[in-house]
């Protein structure tokens, strides 16, 4: 389903940089993210991926703490 998902422009090119580092579709990210999250499981793949997210989020300047 086409949703019209408003999300900060920073995040959004890290999650695309996540996802093809992961060679999936964006969507696929999302929604194993979602449903992970759902389960309170959190997606445990992504946590070995911590330092390439970190990488990505440098370099799109993405900064969480000053929001």
């Amino acid at each position: 389903m086409q949703t019209g998902v408003r999300m900060e422009k920073r995040l959004l090119k890290v999650l695309k940089a996540v996802a093809e580092l992961k060679e999936m579709t964006l969507g696929d990210l999302l929604e194993g993210i979602v449903l992970h999250a759902f389960e309170a499981n959190w997606f445990p793949s992504l946590r070995k991926r911590l330092k390439e997210i970190e990488q990505f989020k440098s370099i799109y300047g993405m900064n969480l703490e000053g929001r």
